[in-house]
């Protein structure tokens, strides 16, 4: 199931990485709320392009501080990475991978937002946590093979997984300075 790239709505999310205070680098994920499209799944900040934004940058950055109250002071952008599309929910997202400052406490938007998970890199470097399964989900004509990657309860799977997945082994290597 695809959605034509001229019916595809203008979206933008953010990359989230910092350093723990053992050095380890760590992904900022959310969980959407219960609701909507993509309610209950693992995702990066971000959200619909609104008219007002000046550029997808900006919208990344509108959409952070409204999910996570990350301020853009505490938000470093290291690089602008490939665009990608949804199959299924007409998204075209651009993903900026950032620094980020990790607040003492995080703060979230609720019910956009069920919670905010800190994710080691190593984590998802490690091949046990990388599963390909078929799954049924609703709207869907046919069983899919999907490849996500296992976080705790969850599964990190569809954009959010085709936009971190070349990214790992490249942040581990130490390709920006985080």
């Amino acid at each position: 199931m695809t959605t034509s790239a001229a019916a595809l709505r203008e979206s933008a999310v953010l990359v989230p990485v910092y350093r723990d205070a053992l050095g380890e680098l760590q992904l900022v994920l959310v969980r959407r709320g219960e609701w909507g499209v993509h309610g209950g799944q693992l995702a990066f900040p971000g959200g619909k392009r609104d008219p007002e934004d000046a550029s997808l940058l900006a919208t990344a950055l509108r959409e952070t501080q409204e999910e996570v109250g990350l301020e853009p002071a505490d938000i470093a952008l290291l690089t602008t990475l490939p665009e990608i599309r949804t199959f299924t929910t007409g998204y075209h997202i651009a993903p900026f991978l950032a620094r980020v400052r990790r607040p003492a406490v995080w703060w979230y938007q609720e019910p956009e937002i069920a919670e905010v998970l800190e994710i080691s890199l190593r984590t998802l470097a490690d091949p046990a946590t990388h599963a390909r399964e078929w799954w049924q989900l609703p709207g869907w004509p046919q069983p899919e093979l999907i490849d996500f990657y296992r976080v705790g309860q969850y599964q990190l799977w569809g954009a959010s997984y085709r936009i971190i997945r070349p990214l790992v082994a490249r942040l581990l290597a130490g390709e920006w300075e985080i």
